[in-house]
């Protein structure tokens, strides 16, 4: 490359870095950053109640998520099996690592939402959410969901959801109903909080430590003037052992691996 040339891509790459820097939302910081507000890689279905023709608060959701870049779709509540069949295929075929799922539903959809979060997770195929507005049925996570938040009301048409790492939220005295409890647009925003939420990493283990190496004796210098190790010290080999009479008393000390 000519000196002329690669000033030249220099001044861009320069010139490209003052303008991402200038205007944070333009395109230059896009494509400086890539990464910047990607979705989740996580597939959201959502089921509706009675008839399929209530509970279009799960219609507006998806639109909401949808709009966020992330995959969504709405189905009737009857339509559980079926589609919990469809989604551990669709989570697993050709990756590595299944893709995660989160359900969510409404009424009788709600119902279904734990029936569907419960086989998906019996699959393998990793679950972390499952969120139901006013469920009908006595309904149980059977604690291979990651989480599940309730939305219910005491006194009403929903019931809360028994089994492990269920958060039943009752919201009696909020001014909703049980049918227009999943249209409410402060609860969306909640859900989508959760859903864009970072998935944690697990820490990682702890590196063996190295026992110390042995002090290595220049070249002529006399044997005693080498210090000990301390596996040295603390556990003598059978000949020293045999050699002293007064060491047959003393166990000696064991090294352990490092976990």
């Amino acid at each position: 490359m000519t000196p002329a040339r690669a000033w030249f891509f220099s001044f861009v790459a320069v010139l490209t870095l003052a303008l991402a820097a200038a205007f944070p939302g333009s395109a230059f910081a896009q494509a400086r950053t890539p990464n910047a507000g990607k979705a989740p890689e996580v597939r959201v279905y959502l089921l509706r109640g009675l008839a399929n023709i209530f509970s279009f608060g799960m219609d507006d959701l998806a639109t909401k998520l949808k709009a966020r870049g992330i995959k969504a779709s709405v189905h009737p509540y009857t339509d559980w099996q079926t589609l919990s069949t469809m989604a551990i295929e669709d989570a697993t075929k050709g990756k590595r690592r299944a893709t995660p799922v989160i359900i969510i539903g409404h009424s009788l959809g709600a119902d279904a939402a734990i029936y569907m979060g419960n086989k998906v997770a019996g699959a393998g195929v990793p679950v972390p959410l499952v969120v139901t507005f006013d469920p009908v049925s006595n309904v149980t996570s059977d604690g291979r969901i990651t989480r599940v938040l309730n939305y219910y009301q005491t006194g009403g048409a929903g019931k809360r959801v028994a089994g492990p790492r269920v958060e039943n939220v009752d919201l009696a005295g909020k001014g909703l109903t049980h049918f227009n409890m999943e249209k409410a647009s402060d609860l969306h925003q909640h859900v989508i909080a959760l859903i864009e939420q970072p998935a944690r990493r697990a820490p990682r283990r702890p590196r063996p430590i190295a026992p110390p190496a042995a002090p290595v004796a220049s070249p002529g210098a006399p044997a005693g003037n080498v210090a000990p190790t301390a596996s040295a010290t603390l556990a003598p080999s059978a000949t020293e052992t045999a050699a002293a009479p007064s060491a047959g008393a003393v166990s000696p000390a064991v090294m352990r691996a490092p976990n």
